[in-house]
């Protein structure tokens, strides 16, 4: 996490969960005058427009006040969907056996991309099935990481009968 994320995080983290949502992870995406600072909220109950609209303006104000940002900047409040994004090791080890897509900071193997099953979590690394071959992936090196959505078929599937 970078030092600016790591400011950000400290200040959004009590606001949102003194809303009583859980902070998922943010990403601050420096682009000069078209920087954005996305937030991913949670709950128990889901997340509704009405939930995004509450953490935004509370949010605001809060950065308004402390002003961490130089310049311009897009605040957007987000539910983790259903390719949610994974920020810490509790988000691996919540999502043990589920499809992930992972990107590294350095390359690994020779790849920077890897899509496959989180296989295992230790403090400060994840291990992802490959195509049958496990990859141990250090926590520090990870640049960005979501879950892949898995659906699965209703009924027989089937018009024949």
């Amino acid at each position: 996490m970078s030092s600016q994320t790591a400011v950000l995080q400290a200040l959004i983290e009590p606001v949102v969960a003194g809303l009583g949502y859980e902070l998922v992870g943010i990403e601050y995406l420096a682009q000069g005058r078209r920087s954005v600072l996305r937030i991913y909220i949670d709950s128990p109950n889901g997340i509704s427009l009405e939930d995004c609209e509450t953490v935004s303006h509370q949010v605001s104000g809060v950065l308004d006040v402390e002003d961490p940002i130089r310049g311009e900047y897009s605040l957007e409040v987000s539910s983790p969907g259903m390719d949610r994004p994974l920020f810490t090791v509790a988000h691996f080890q919540r999502f043990i056996g589920q499809m992930a897509q992972v990107r590294t900071k350095l390359p690994i193997d020779a790849r920077r991309k890897f899509k496959g099953v989180i296989v295992a979590v230790a403090a400060d690394e994840v291990t992802l099935n490959v195509e049958g071959k496990d990859y141990r992936l250090a926590m520090e090196l990870i640049d960005k990481a979501n879950l892949i959505p898995e659906f699965k078929a209703i009924g027989g599937g089937s018009n024949d009968e």
